[in-house]
């Protein structure tokens, strides 16, 4: 790490100027992480950590100069910055002093095809364009237990600063695939056993109805109009979310956590009673030893 008396004091560097670029999206070989906590969470995680931009007055900190202790041990290379640089780089008006360039993680299907005994639950994003929505999306998957999350070409990309603030670290734990169109990702679920459902408001049976035990993938359209007639016709089944009059909508990130958390609810009850089954088998087994 270079000494705190010699930051980068050139916002023309080339670090600082590539640092920016990740941050813009115009290079997506890295990702953009800023902010204390967010960055931790980018320690718990597997991520790839590259370079750690620290402001030169961080130290003073407490709980940030940790954070950039242990990041730096990870890193390839870690410097300090002017804070007029730092002020340059950062994505948000009241930054904390620290960012990290991280390789993108690996994706595509391959890294969320089932293993044994699972039962995959998939998140599908087609056209998300909102960041802060994406990012909620993956929070509320990780939360329900999903298995992955695949966000189609044109939805907003999940490893931009602001959908990873909204994420809040499951972007660096959750396998996701991006860029393919919704009839390869129907397709490839279908292939894999994994049924596809969707909303729909005409739907005749509400969320509850669905079967979530079996694999699963929920499909999601844009936040101003959702899926096309043309998109819902790919799915395998449509739900309806019951909704009190007038009220014909939920934001989608809304609706997502309703939909995956009666996955959960479903998929937990049958974890409850194999469980339960399993203490009753041991049980009898010992009942009979004894006779």
């Amino acid at each position: 790490m270079q000494t705190a008396d010699q930051p980068i004091t050139s916002r023309h560097n080339e670090l600082v100027k590539h640092a920016r670029s990740v941050r813009d999206g115009r290079n997506r070989n890295s990702i953009f992480i800023e902010g204390i906590r967010l960055c931790e969470e980018a320690l718990r995680s597997p991520l790839e950590i590259e370079t750690v931009i620290a402001a030169e007055d961080l130290r003073r900190h407490e709980r940030g100069s940790a954070a950039l202790q242990r990041l730096a041990e990870r890193a390839t290379r870690a410097v300090f910055v002017t804070t007029e640089v730092f002020h340059s780089l950062a994505d948000t008006e009241a930054h904390q002093g620290l960012i990290v360039l991280a390789r993108v993680p690996e994706h595509g299907p391959h890294t969320f095809l089932p293993t044994a005994g699972e039962t995959p639950l998939l998140l599908i994003l087609h056209g998300i364009n909102n960041p802060a929505n994406a990012g909620a999306l993956l929070r509320t998957a990780e939360a329900a237990g999903a298995n992955g999350v695949i966000a189609t070409a044109g939805t907003t990309y999940l490893f931009s600063p602001k959908a990873l603030r909204g994420a809040m670290g499951a972007a660096f734990r959750l396998p996701v695939w991006l860029g393919a169109t919704l009839p390869e990702v129907t397709s490839w679920c279908r292939a894999n056993g994994i049924r596809t459902v969707c909303a729909d408001i005409r739907a005749t049976q509400s969320h509850a109805k669905i079967d979530w035990r079996q694999p699963t993938a929920l499909m999601l359209g844009a936040e101003a109009h959702g899926l096309t007639d043309t998109e819902r016709a790919l799915a395998d089944e449509l739900f309806r979310i019951p909704m009190q009059p007038p009220v014909e909508s939920l934001n989608v990130a809304v609706a997502a956590g309703i939909a995956l958390y009666e996955a959960a609810g479903q998929r937990c009850s049958v974890e409850e009673r194999r469980v339960g089954e399993r203490e009753s088998n041991a049980q009898r087994s010992q009942g009979t030893r004894r006779a």
